[in-house]
């Protein structure tokens, strides 16, 4: 294992932590906290593929903390609101704070912005990346806001949070009046789902998605009772009764890599979802090779709309069930 910067600075006495329970803020699965004695530990964490891990792993785990705690751990996201509202949320629970994260996801710009309120006790520099740890300051300016966007909630640090992607815009467009029992695989915070919504043939409508802030945003933005909501991994999720059609703009990037393994196990996961009748409708970026994929799973799968920059498929007649 590649140790953290925390078992570092722990083991060579740069940074001493108080006695008491520890939250830790959106690790990834895999993340070192063996300086850490798992009792110690609350991992917060709104990812469920990564709540999941930590659970298996023995780790409590919640989705928001409580309470006090003597220290807590803030690994840094990507998105810098993200990141400035977990700080905000994790400074508010104990009087020590860490905040650990890669130069690529912006530690060096949220070192800046915390030594304008206060002075660290200590950093330390270590494979490309930073941890440091302070006491006292006020950063509450910083908590989570709800941003509202042509009529829908987002949050800080869900998938395109300044509105509606290009992507989307485009399966929309394509998309007809839709029938039966309905899944959005990737729900994000209800764009799709609210126009799927709009055909009165739709019965019900699943929203699967990892992220529970943007399914928070879900809830807000999309009413229609036919709606239920399902914080799970959609690769991994298994419907009490197979579905009709499945739609999703998948994703295709884990962090700032490009993945398209990502939206290869999307069309798998949909396949597996639909009735033996059924229809997969994406959209994806041009560039993406998912025929293949697209090919091995469907019996049929025309292009059916799409953007200079995006494709619109639609996939029918799953070719065998993976569940």
């Amino acid at each position: 294992m590649t140790h953290s910067r925390l078992t570092l600075a722990l083991d060579d006495g740069a940074l001493e932590l108080p006695e008491g329970p520890v939250a830790v803020f959106g690790p990834p699965a895999g993340f070192d906290l063996s300086a850490l004695a798992r009792d110690r530990v609350t991992v917060v964490s709104r990812f469920f593929p990564d709540a999941e891990a930590w659970q298996r792993a023995g780790y409590e785990v919640v989705q928001s903390a409580s309470g006090r705690f003597a220290a807590a751990l803030v690994v840094l996201p990507r998105a810098k609101a993200a990141a400035k509202a977990l700080i905000a949320e994790a400074a508010a629970l104990a009087p020590l704070l860490l905040v650990d994260g890669q130069k690529h996801d912006g530690i060096d710009s949220i070192l800046k912005a915390v030594k304008a309120r206060v002075t660290p006790l200590g950093v330390m520099s270590k494979a490309h990346g930073k941890l440091f740890w302070i006491e006292g300051g006020d950063f509450s300016d910083w908590a989570a806001t709800d941003t509202e966007v042509d009529g829908f909630i987002t949050r800080p640090g869900v998938f395109s949070a300044d509105g509606p992607d290009k992507g989307s815009r485009a399966l929309i467009e394509a998309l007809p009046p839709l029938e039966g029992r309905v899944a959005d695989l990737g729900a994000g915070w209800g764009y799709l789902a609210r126009h799927v919504l709009m055909s009165e043939a739709v019965t019900r409508l699943d929203l699967i998605e990892a992220d529970a802030t943007a399914l928070d945003c879900a809830r807000i933005n999309v009413s229609d009772p036919r709606a239920t909501f399902q914080w799970a991994d959609a690769n991994a999720f298994t419907p009490e009764t197979p579905y009709d059609v499945v739609v999703s703009n998948p994703p295709f990037h884990t962090g700032r890599s490009g993945a398209p393994e990502l939206g290869r196990a999307f069309i798998r996961a949909a396949a597996g979802m639909l009735t033996p009748s059924g229809q997969f409708w994406m959209v994806a970026n041009r560039h993406l090779p998912y025929e293949t994929e697209l090919s091995q799973h469907f019996h049929e799968i025309d292009e059916v709309g799409g953007t200079p920059g995006f494709k619109v498929i639609r996939a029918s007649r799953p070719r065998r069930r993976r569940r």
